[in-house]
């Protein structure tokens, strides 16, 4: 159930800010389970997937450029660095989160937009932030820093860093470099916010 969640939030925030605006207004039944406003969500979710598949020219994703992964070089890691205890659908989230966030700090997404993520997130039950995500933070280059993720990231795309980030609710953009101090303020500031939501 929330693996769709996550895989519904991961989507509009790429493609669509109507359907963003529609999660942040059925938050509470997704949380209580409500079949209903699930269906018309898979529904949208469905729509937005396979317009990209027929209109992105890459239906296969041969390239280096793969828009629906947004969030999963820290999903992957996470899963990793946790033994697979946090389920894929929690670790999308939460990459999707530190994703946010780094958009935000390099002021390509406002502050506003930012806490709605986040907040969507936490009114949908998500927890944003795992101890793992401090292991070794402050060195890249180690095999259990989150940040290796990217490297990791990096190699599973053929050598050629691409991952998505948002400039708006609803419109995602490709980097090929980082900056890993900015990614390293983005955990603090989701740790704060684990304990104190916005």
């Amino acid at each position: 159930w929330r693996a769709g969640i996550a895989e519904d939030i991961k989507v509009a925030l790429i493609k669509d800010a109507d359907f963003f605006n529609q999660l942040e207004q059925n938050a509470a039944l997704l949380e209580q389970r409500d079949s209903g406003s699930m269906k018309s969500l898979i529904h949208r979710c469905a729509e937005l997937h396979l317009d990209h598949i027929r209109t992105a020219g890459d239906p296969f994703e041969m390239g280096s450029s793969r828009p629906l992964d947004f969030g999963h070089w820290a999903a992957h890691k996470l899963e990793q660095l946790t033994d697979y205890e946090l389920r894929h659908g929690e670790a999308v989230a939460i990459g999707i989160a530190v994703d946010t966030v780094y958009s935000q700090l390099i002021g390509k997404l406002s502050e506003r937009e930012s806490e709605r993520v986040l907040n969507l997130f936490n009114k949908c039950g998500f927890h944003l932030y795992v101890p793992e995500l401090e292991h070794f933070l402050d060195q890249p280059d180690h095999q259990d820093s989150i940040l290796h993720g990217l490297e990791e990231f990096r190699e599973h795309l053929g050598g050629k860093l691409t991952i998505m980030l948002l400039h708006g609710i609803g419109f995602g953009y490709e980097v090929h470099e980082v900056d890993y101090e900015l990614y390293q303020k983005a955990v603090q500031i989701l740790k704060t916010f684990e304990t104190e939501p916005v």
